[in-house]
């Protein structure tokens, strides 16, 4: 039987939203198994990127469970909590998030040198390499081109061969051709190192090259639909 990496049970977020709540996410479970891509759809406002933040620990929920590689997150304090997204959850953002006053190999090394992980630089050129970018870990990032960036960005969330990463609209800022280029890597990792991937994305031919596409509507799962062939939980 394949081993579950995320169980999500019951999932809700509710906010204040003038003189009203709003609700955000209603009552979403979902099971990843390790080693599988799943691509969340759905339309602006369905409750996606509030879904994967909840998973990163960014933000709790009103009620219902997450648990990751056996550690249930909505239990954890503020200690634990970075613990677990330094050991567990690689993180790329559509916006990439990069420190601007750093260059592309020192960002790659944040997580490294805060891991206390030695040799961090050569690890960061090493991490470079690997998508594409041996020669500009020198530049920063407003010297980078935005697929450039985001290559830094993946390189930099993989830095400690997380087991679950998450990929929020990760082509949302390219054009067509680089982004391809992203996804290609992304599925790449996922072959590789047998990372658990998961992904939002507005881009259904990114979501078709998952295993698993589930689509939130409204912030419920609206139904699910599996690409044929592809890893089966």
């Amino acid at each position: 039987m394949t081993k579950m990496l995320v169980s999500i049970r019951d999932l809700t977020v509710r906010l204040p939203s003038g003189a009203r709540t709003l609700t955000v996410l209603d009552n979403v479970s979902l099971d990843v198994a390790a080693g599988e891509t799943v691509a969340v759809a759905g339309p602006s406002g369905s409750g996606k990127s509030t879904l994967l933040g909840l998973i990163a620990g960014l933000d709790a929920p009103t009620s219902g469970t997450i648990v990751v590689a056996g550690i249930e997150v909505t239990r954890l304090g503020e200690t634990a909590l970075a613990r677990y997204r330094r050991d567990t959850i690689g993180y790329v953002f559509q916006s990439y998030h990069l420190i601007p006053t750093l260059t592309a190999a020192e960002n790659v090394a944040v997580p490294l040198d805060l891991a206390g992980a030695p040799g961090a630089m050569t690890r960061a050129a090493e991490l470079l390499a690997g998508v594409g970018l041996a020669d500009r870990g020198h530049h920063y990032p407003a010297q980078l081109s935005g697929g450039e960036q985001q290559r830094v960005a993946l390189a930099r969330a993989m830095a400690l061969d997380p087991p679950l990463l998450l990929a929020d609209e990760p082509t949302g800022n390219l054009d067509s051709g680089t982004g391809a280029a992203i996804v290609d890597l992304l599925f790449a990792l996922n072959r590789e190192r047998g990372t658990t991937l998961l992904l939002v994305t507005h881009d259904t031919a990114l979501a078709d090259r998952a295993d698993r596409v589930v689509a939130l509507r409204d912030g419920r799962i609206a139904g699910e639909r599996r690409r044929a062939g592809a890893l089966i939980p």
